[in-house]
């Protein structure tokens, strides 16, 4: 069944650093979608609609360093239509108006935490706790996670990260960061991974994951994700999908034409690139991995 992509914002509570932090929800619903203005972004979708009723399944998404939750809308929108209510959090003191904390130690705990706190905030909310009920009890909660969100989504699906190979360099120690059963699949868009390269890292993840990468990507190549498909446990690793001319942010949402500047690194792909085509085979790629491991 297809729906309308409701969508509002909430605040996440952090009572340990006394901070809240917002969250984009898309949802399906069978309100009219209309125009609407979400930061520099125009989209069509229902704005504080109820959602529809039926068990759905919750997907997180992370996104990248010192990025924005909106950058992913149209993936967003695009699951919600299916079904799905997604969740993106703006990750606090790594996001565009605020990347203080990028390259330290406190993101790379408090990122994973971070996302757990989302997934609570979402899965009790007066308006989608009926809904997501069975979904929470089930263990079957998606994560996509992009370039520092692939970090945050192997971390808290089970991962055990270390800032051995970190640079700028950090204390030599292990990262502590939470692990949350209900991860049931995961989605990793380029992920970064550094914090994952020592043999045993990943061997508590078990949730399906799907790996697509870009072909041309310079920040994390393809040899960094050749290592990270063979650190996976058997199985748990279902494909590792190349788009051979794809770069780092290719996976992002198209921008508007005022943003799409030569100075404005995530509005360009590598030449002759179409993103748009991209992206709408992605959004299929990614409900289908989604609608498999999560829905059965």
């Amino acid at each position: 069944m297809t729906y309308q992509a409701g969508c509002k914002s909430l605040q996440v509570p952090d009572p340990a650093l006394d901070i809240a932090f917002p969250l984009y929800l898309f949802y399906p619903t069978q309100a009219t979608a209309k125009p609407a203005k979400l930061g520099p972004y125009h989209l069509d979708v229902a704005m504080q609609a109820p959602l529809a009723s039926g068990n759905h399944r919750l997907i997180l998404i992370s996104h990248g360093s010192g990025g924005s939750p909106l950058v992913y809308r149209l993936l967003a929108i695009f699951l919600a239509q299916q079904g799905f209510v997604v969740a993106c959090p703006e990750h606090p003191h790594n996001n565009r108006s605020d990347n203080s904390w990028e390259a330290t130690l406190n993101n790379l705990e408090h990122r994973p935490r971070h996302l757990q706190l989302a997934l609570d905030t979402v899965s009790t909310h007066p308006q989608m706790v009926q809904g997501l009920a069975a979904c929470v009890a089930q263990q079957q909660v998606g994560v996509i996670g992009h370039s520092m969100g692939g970090y945050t989504a192997l971390a808290l699906a089970g991962g055990a990260p270390h800032t051995q190979h970190q640079k700028p360099a950090l204390p030599v120690q292990p990262v502590a960061v939470p692990q949350d059963p209900r991860i049931g699949a995961l989605v990793l868009l380029a992920p970064a991974t550094v914090w994952f390269a020592a043999p045993g890292n990943l061997d508590k993840v078990s949730a399906p994951s799907l790996l697509i990468s870009g072909g041309q990507d310079t920040q994390i190549p393809p040899w960094q994700m050749a290592l990270l498909s063979a650190a996976f446990a058997p199985g748990v690793l279902r494909a590792h999908q190349q788009e051979p001319n794809a770069g780092h942010y290719s996976f992002l949402s198209p921008f508007p034409a005022a943003m799409a500047v030569p100075g404005f690194p995530p509005a360009q792909d590598p030449p002759g690139f179409d993103r748009e085509t991209f992206l709408a085979q992605l959004n299929q790629s990614i409900c289908a991995f989604f609608t498999q491991h999560l829905l059965g």
